[in-house]
């Protein structure tokens, strides 16, 4: 049984996961650490639910006690702090979607990994069932991928860096650039359109629906023909957390590189920068070291007030 650490209780992933991992004998959460906005009231029914052994009180001791350790902070600019507890003591460590935030953080993060750090992340919909179904079919028999359409709605990063990870569970690492088409509004609500280009010729178009939740829509048009699938978001966490035991049982690179990880936020980054610059492409190898990136502090504080107003 495979003993996980669980580092915050700020989004829904921990019950999720928790859930899913119940139907089996692989993983538990067996200690938790917490010091994101989640009172000890609601970190006590979390262990309860989940037979959870023991609340930690420092991140030291939870990586001492457990075999992994799972980061479910949704201040994404914290978790290299937050998962370095777990890297210094050799121990393997996942950090939930999205991994980082900036750019001087994926630089931090792939030395890390160059170093042997053992990170796992980040996006469900890498792995989700939609894309092996689509990947396992021979390229003789769908074609080569010229270019996929994504569709999310939500927010500007913590969600919709989802899709863009989808888009390199499809098309592997080789983005160039990232640039900001436009955007469309009706009423009050606003989406924007993003094109990113590949080395290889492909491109991936994601529209981003700032407000309200809208599904993972994929349409992928190859030399022969075109696929179209929403993704299941019912079946997404046992996608990932199957595929991170599998990673710890087996010792098997079955999980995204951190390089592709980084790729996916400096998508978003470069797209974020052509919007401010009025659409001009934005190389993914010219993102400036100092760009603030996106706010996880901001994130969180706005994604705690909607938690409590929703108690």
């Amino acid at each position: 049984m495979i003993r996980i650490g669980c580092v915050n209780i700020d989004t829904s992933h921990p019950n999720s996961f928790g859930t899913y991992l119940q139907q089996g004998q692989r993983a538990r959460y067996v200690a938790v650490y917490n010091d994101g906005f989640r009172t000890d009231e609601e970190v006590a029914a979390f262990m309860k639910k989940f037979g959870v052994e023991e609340r930690c009180r420092s991140l030291d001791e939870l990586a001492d006690k457990v075999d992994v350790g799972f980061i479910h902070s949704c201040n994404w600019s914290r978790n290299l702090q937050l998962a370095m507890p777990f890297i210094k003591k050799g121990k393997p460590v996942f950090i939930d979607k999205p991994i980082i935030g900036s750019q001087t953080d994926c630089l931090a993060l792939e030395r890390l990994a160059s170093q042997g750090a053992r990170v796992f992340g980040s996006s469900s919909l890498r792995y989700c069932r939609e894309v092996r179904e689509f990947l396992a079919k021979p390229e003789s028999e769908r074609g080569r991928i010229i270019s996929v359409l994504g569709t999310v709605g939500s927010d500007e990063f913590n969600y919709a860096v989802h899709i863009v990870e989808l888009f390199g569970a499809l098309l592997g690492t080789g983005a160039k650039s990232c640039r900001f088409v436009g955007r469309g509004r009706a009423q009050d609500i606003v989406c924007e359109h993003f094109l990113v280009q590949f080395a290889g010729g492909a491109t991936a178009i994601y529209n981003i629906v700032l407000g309200p939740w809208h599904p993972f829509e994929v349409v992928i048009m190859t030399t022969k023909t075109t696929f179209q699938f929403r993704v299941d978001t019912k079946q997404l966490y046992g996608s990932l957390v199957d595929r991170i035991c599998d990673a710890m049982e087996n010792n098997e690179a079955c999980l995204a590189p951190v390089p592709a990880l980084t790729e996916s936020v400096r998508i978003m980054l470069a797209g974020r920068l052509s919007r401010e610059r009025q659409g001009m492409p934005v190389a993914l190898a010219d993102l400036p070291v100092d760009d603030p990136g996106y706010d996880g502090a901001a994130f969180e504080r706005d994604y705690a007030a909607r938690a409590q107003a929703t108690k």
